[in-house]
């Protein structure tokens, strides 16, 4: 059973998700939070598998909540679900340890293909979100990486939203051997996530 922590400040909010993700076999939620230091706590109490963090709430925000959850609980994996284009601080976030995001405007089919990826470990990467974040965000590059040529075409197109087997077939090489080259990218460029892998690219002026 996957455990789910709802963090966000508005009560329908809440209430929606709970619905959502109860309605999910083999999904439960087991807390809620209305604001940051709350959402610390409950995992705290009962680290969740999963938290759909908002940003802006009062107090503590949704950046440090992440920050201090991903910190006590490697395993917990958090995506951020919020306004893109009125929240500036989804970037903050996602360098805090968040997994992905989403808009709230997300259809509900959407929402729960994404909770479950990021439940089973992988990265919400949709790409052209994550690009005009990046361009927003990310300041001047000043990053050099000290990967192999084939880790930098791997890292280039895992920038550009594509998913293992697309790189696979890109590259004229085995799903296995996509796979070796991302891990090994997480481990040298100390990425929690391939969230982490696209903003190391724009920060290295790749894309």
């Amino acid at each position: 059973m996957i455990k789910v922590l709802v963090a966000d400040d508005q009560p329908l909010i809440r209430a929606s998700f709970r619905r959502l993700i109860d309605s999910v076999p083999g999904f439960r939620v087991c807390g809620e939070a209305a604001t940051g230091a709350r959402a610390v706590a409950v995992a705290a109490s009962e680290p969740p598998d999963l938290v759909l963090m908002d940003v802006r709430m009062p107090g503590m925000d949704g950046i440090e909540a992440t920050r201090r959850i991903c910190a006590a609980n490697p395993h917990t994996r958090v995506l951020i679900v919020t306004t893109f284009d009125l929240d500036e601080y989804v970037y903050g976030a996602l360098r805090a340890g968040a997994a992905g995001f989403l808009l709230k405007d997300t259809p509900p089919t959407e929402l729960i293909r994404s909770v479950r990826a990021v439940a089973s470990g992988d990265s919400l990467l949709a790409p052209s979100a994550t690009r005009r974040l990046i361009e927003r965000h990310v300041r001047p590059p000043t990053r050099r990486l000290d990967i192999t040529e084939r880790e930098r075409e791997v890292l280039v197109l895992v920038a550009r939203g594509l998913s293992n087997a697309e790189i696979a077939q890109t590259l004229y090489v085995t799903l296995s051997t996509v796979k070796t080259h991302v891990s090994s990218l997480l481990l040298k460029l100390d990425a929690r996530t391939r969230v982490h892998l696209v903003i190391a690219a724009y920060e290295a002026n790749l894309v």
